[in-house]
């Protein structure tokens, strides 16, 4: 019994995280549609998603018995076009965390200009602990749940969090059954074989890298022998290590679930990738970590969260000693924290701005597919890096006239684009 209050205990500290991520953003929504001029009405409309599904999806698992799983699909706002956005497998999924992720990703949408709303979908599960058919089993069960309120002029999902390539093309396949028609461009970030995009994986990299570049200039920071901590090893921390690294940058720290590795001389990134394992894991190997609040608080020049949510708070604000902040995770850094970096003068880079090369390139994806004409590696890099410097200058200079910090300034540009598509509908 204690270990079971233990555990719901640890659930509703998570569930309180997240009714506050989806506060706080509805909070700077507001904020941004009435520096904007918009009325009320526009924001209760705005403010949580228009439509939410919860799933129960019974998978028959490899020992014969039957575990069922709760999944959810939100879709938060369909005015400029069909809703967009990952599906995460994680054991912390909570129906607030999607739909505050479903409003990030319309915020997202908004931002690079794609013909989207926003959407998320997730599944409470662990994915570590389930086998490949299980994972197979409950990923094509899931498919079928939602099977409805979803497809290619619709809702499009994508990966997210413990979702990969694999993943998606067992999603894909099962709507083409249900469909009876093979529809790749149901679903993004599918292997290149099954309609998928050059690119498609190292895009939020690739698009946090160009953030980070476009941030150095305005501060003056020449990105060879720039200081970078990483904080996250997984798809995009490891690829954004990879990138900085080759830009001629020196990653001095990067870290995982279980500790952090500091080298004030730079580590050895190439090293570290071969070392990691599908999940991102890579500092077990080593005797001589610090922990993750130490990293955060190291002296640097250029400090990346790219892991979870909530990592720079009102408690360690103060002691961060980087000079630009570029948020590759979902909401590392809470609106407190935001105020008193801005304050700093620390230049934050939001991560709605900063991670929108992932849903960039799933749009080039889903327009491939609907073209049924394919891209090369180059011309999609190219597409994206006209995008997102086209986005990062739009926030830049929207923060400079309004005098607002970049995260006020993406959501304005982020929610101009909703509230004028649902205007125009005669929604508001």
């Amino acid at each position: 019994m204690v270990a079971e209050k233990g555990t719901q205990t640890k659930t509703q500290q998570q569930r309180e995280q997240h009714f506050e991520l989806l506060n706080s953003t509805q909070i700077v929504i507001s904020e941004a549609l009435e520096k904007l001029g918009y009325p009320n009405e526009v924001y209760e409309l705005l403010k949580e998603p228009v439509r939410m599904m919860t799933v129960k999806i019974p998978v028959r698992m490899d020992d014969g018995t039957v575990k069922i799983f709760t999944g959810y699909r939100a879709q938060h706002n369909d005015a400029v076009g069909p809703t967009k956005g990952g599906i995460r497998f994680h054991p912390n999924v909570t129906e607030n965390e999607v739909k505050a992720l479903s409003i990030w990703m319309s915020l997202k949408c908004g931002i690079v200009d794609l013909p989207y709303g926003g959407g998320k979908g997730g599944i409470i599960c662990d994915p570590r602990e389930m086998s490949f058919r299980e994972l197979e089993r409950l990923s094509r069960g899931y498919v079928r749940a939602i099977s409805q309120i979803v497809g290619p002029t619709k809702d499009i999902p994508a990966p997210d969090v413990f979702t990969n390539s694999q993943i998606m093309a067992w999603m894909m396949d099962e709507y083409s059954r249900i469909d009876e028609f093979n529809s790749p461009g149901f679903i993004t970030g599918k292997p290149l074989v099954l309609g998928g995009s050059h690119g498609r994986e190292t895009a939020t990299a690739k698009g946090v890298t160009i953030c980070i570049r476009e941030a150095a200039k305005k501060r003056d920071i020449d990105i060879k022998g720039a200081r970078v901590v990483v904080q996250g090893f997984g798809n995009a921390g490891s690829f954004l290590a990879k990138f900085m690294h080759d830009a001629g940058a020196k990653v001095i720290a990067i870290s995982d679930a279980y500790g952090a590795l500091h080298d004030p001389n730079g580590l050895d990134i190439d090293y570290l990738l071969d070392r990691r394992d599908s999940f991102g894991t890579v500092t077990k190997l080593f005797n001589n970590t610090i922990s993750n609040k130490e990293l955060l608080e190291l002296d640097c020049d250029i400090l990346v969260p790219a892991a979870i949510e909530n990592q720079i708070t009102e408690e360690n604000a103060n002691d961060i000693k980087a000079k630009i902040v570029v948020e590759a995770a979902n909401g590392p850094t809470t609106l407190e924290a935001t105020k008193i970096l801005t304050d700093r003068g620390i230049l934050l880079v939001p991560d709605v701005l900063a991670s929108a090369g992932g849903v960039t390139v799933s749009y080039f994806e889903w327009v491939q597919n609907n073209q049924g004409y394919y891209w090369t590696e180059e011309e999609v890099e190219q597409r994206l890096e006209k995008v997102m410097v086209r986005s990062f200058d739009s926030i830049y200079e929207t923060a400079q006239v309004r005098k607002v910090n970049m995260r006020l300034a993406a959501y304005m540009v982020g929610v101009r684009k909703m509230a004028e598509a649902s205007r125009f509908r005669g929604w508001v």
